[in-house]
């Protein structure tokens, strides 16, 4: 194992919120070994930022990684050609492009649709109501995958997000995931013949058309599903309650003078739905008087880069009018989400401006629940709006 200070967390606290001891990680020991965790951990943004481009060093391969076993070697967990190649592979299904020109009418029409359906009531959970479905129905377009519901979506990619965090060897977890992994097959078997007949620009479609191997075809897909569904679901409902705590800047962005697409990249940067990614020491390295081994384990805490003292003025406050460029969200080397173009559409471009012009007089209930530190995001969003 590296070096690093040793510092022992409360899982189950560190779960309900992460941000006081990556605080005091980042005080005390911006690069610290977490028992608890059996990893080595890198919490502030300059490390992180120039780490995540050392992929000789940091690698993303990891053949004995749970995401691997769980779910196939898919691109995410491949560096150099063989990441490039599949990446540009799905390019055509999610280019920014595309998804002006394609998928944004399709995701305007999910969201008009289950936001026609919605009825007011004392209390709604907005998470049920309208973030799950929509960023479901959304990714079932995109990923091709028109033949399952909305809800096996939302279901089987939290399968497969428990089962990649699932450190502790939870044999009920992991369960889940491989039924979760299983379903997908599933839906792929059927809609494989349907799509080679008739090819489209979903990320199945397009992959089929370039002639990628099966195995990395579902490892892909699986890939999509896992951070596709999660991560636009908590970010819409996750904006939406800042915004709804904030009036002052809800008026802003209702009234044009911060864009949305701020608002969301503000949220991203304050709760990062994806908050950690994992990595390999491929060889000997040194990080200051912090040396690492080669095959240890390393998270690279992108919810702890993001409220970085010394990049972000007040970092714990939600600020729309701040300048968020240097979040690093979605990543910021070569494994840059590869959907966040699909993802910032479907916030951005389409919910948040949809939920705030059509549900007049949307305010709280009573305060939500919110937990994770690898994937963080809000666990209910009790919510009601005038009829």
């Amino acid at each position: 194992m590296s070096t690093a200070p040793r510092i022992d967390i409360d899982p189950a606290a560190f779960w309900q919120d992460p941000y006081p001891m990556l605080a005091r990680f980042r005080s005390e020991a911006p690069i610290v070994f977490v028992p608890q965790l059996g990893s080595t951990l890198l919490c502030s943004r300059d490390d992180i930022f120039v780490s995540e481009k050392q992929i000789d060093v940091f690698s993303s391969h990891q053949p004995q990684g749970l995401m691997n076993k769980l779910m196939g070697h898919n691109m995410m967990r491949k560096d150099g050609d063989a990441h490039m190649n599949e990446r540009k592979a799905i390019f055509p299904a999610i280019s920014p492009k595309t998804v002006k020109s394609h998928w944004n009418e399709k995701f305007q029409a999910h969201a008009d649709r289950i936001l026609d359906a919605l009825v007011p009531a004392p209390s709604v959970d907005f998470v049920q109501a309208f973030a799950l479905p929509f960023s479901a129905e959304c990714l079932k377009t995109i990923t091709g995958l028109t033949n399952m519901r909305f809800e096996d979506m939302n279901a089987w990619s939290q399968g497969m997000i428990d089962g990649i965090a699932n450190y502790s060897g939870d044999p009920a977890v992991e369960a889940r995931c491989n039924a979760a992994t299983s379903g997908i097959d599933a839906c792929i078997d059927d809609t494989v013949p349907v799509l080679s007949k008739k090819p489209d620009l979903s990320l199945l479609g397009v992959m089929l058309q370039a002639g990628m191997p099966m195995e990395s075809v579902r490892a892909n897909i699986k890939l999509a599903i896992s951070g596709g569904q999660n991560e636009p679901r908590d970010a819409i409902a996750g904006t939406v309650w800042a915004l709804l705590t904030h009036p002052d800047q809800l008026a802003l962005a209702q009234g044009g003078t911060i864009p949305w697409l701020q608002v969301f990249e503000e949220y991203a940067r304050w709760i990062s739905p994806i908050g950690m990614s994992p990595r390999r020491i491929a060889k000997p390295w040194r990080i200051r008087d912090v040396a690492f081994e080669p095959e240890e384990r390393v998270f690279l805490m992108f919810g702890s880069a993001n409220r970085d003292e010394k990049h972000f003025a007040n970092a714990d406050a939600f600020d729309i009018r701040r300048d968020a460029s240097k979040s690093i969200a979605f990543g910021a080397g070569p494994h840059f989400c590869a959907g966040a173009w699909a993802s910032r559409a479907m916030v951005a471009d389409i919910a948040l401006p949809s939920i705030f012009a059509r549900l007049k007089g949307l305010r709280l209930v009573e305060p939500p629940r919110i937990g994770g530190w690898a994937f963080r995001g809000l666990l209910n969003l009790p919510v009601t709006w005038d009829g």
